[in-house]
């Protein structure tokens, strides 16, 4: 048989076989010994039954992956759903940045999806829409509890395998809730102290959409940092932010880092509107982060 890994946990693999449905599995020896191929969350699998009525077999061999994310580590998926809050927890604008630029390295597409739309005033989700617009990736505003309509976020879902990433308490246990209009995930409350979620994912799960035909949702856990990938050094994080590209090749010097030069196009695109002040204060900060890290490591 043929299916698909929708949860794994302290060893145990639970696969989706078309006809079948949910079978608890082992990897047989061979696939747990390749430790450049183990068996990740969404990977298409053989397996075979060891007890058809407790619905337990074992797990055969792995099919060649499409794509492979080490952050959130999951298999196969077609695009990410980044999600933030608009407050409770207030959205960590340069945490997603790290995101974005980590996605696109691992040639990742992308959709930005900021929650709770209720709680946060007009003129604070209008500067964020409006300094995310040129990022070169879809941005979404909801509210997953009080905004009866998710079609727009649906469309963008169809015939796809999503993931769903972002800090803990940010609503994506409550958007899954919504997209599969029954309740399937643990919603926790946010901490008063952490502004963190309470009670939230702990391993990533896949769910299937019934009402969107071969439409996949995959749940991640929260995490609250992340540290961009070895490989990317500070002259290279210009290249992350598609709202620089107008502006290459028409400063006084190059290279130019955007940051401290005189005659900078880009400074001054900055200074006439044309580039969100959030996004240029993210790129200048994560600059500067890996640029001392080289100074040090030298």
């Amino acid at each position: 048989m043929t299916g698909r890994i929708v949860k794994g946990i302290a060893g145990f693999y639970y696969i989706d076989v078309p006809g079948e449905g949910i079978i608890e599995c082992h990897a047989k020896g061979t696939l747990r010994r390749d430790r450049y191929k183990r068996p990740l969350v969404g990977d298409m699998v053989d397996l075979e039954y060891v007890d058809r009525e407790a619905m337990t077999g074992s797990m055969t061999a792995i099919y060649d992956r499409k794509s492979e994310l080490i952050r959130p580590e999951i298999a196969n998926v077609d695009q990410v759903l980044i999600v933030m809050a608009y407050e409770k927890p207030a959205p960590n604008l340069q945490l997603l940045d790290r995101f974005l630029i980590c996605l696109e390295k691992q040639n990742a597409d992308c959709i930005i999806c900021f929650n709770k739309s209720d709680k946060a005033d007009d003129e604070k989700i209008d500067r964020i829409a409006s300094d995310y617009r040129d990022c070169g990736f879809p941005v979404l505003s909801i509210s997953a509890k009080a905004d009866d309509d998710m079609e727009e976020l649906k469309k963008l879902l169809e015939g796809k395998m999503t993931a769903l990433a972002g800090p803990s308490g940010v609503g994506k246990s409550t958007i899954i809730n919504r997209l599969c209009e029954k309740y399937i995930m643990e919603t926790g409350r946010v901490s008063e102290k952490t502004a963190r979620g309470k009670h939230t994912t702990r391993h990533s799960e896949i769910f299937r959409l019934r009402d969107l035909k071969d439409t996949y949702i995959a749940d991640t856990p929260g995490f609250t940092a992340l540290e961009l990938m070895e490989d990317i050094d500070s002259t290279s994080i210009k290249a992350y932010y598609r709202e620089f590209f107008p502006y290459e090749g028409m400063c006084r010097f190059d290279p130019c880092s955007h940051t401290h030069e005189p005659g900078c196009a880009v400074k001054q695109a900055l200074a006439d509107g044309y580039i969100g002040r959030l996004r240029y204060d993210n790129y200048h900060a994560l600059y500067t982060e890996q640029r001392d890290k080289e100074k040090n490591k030298y």
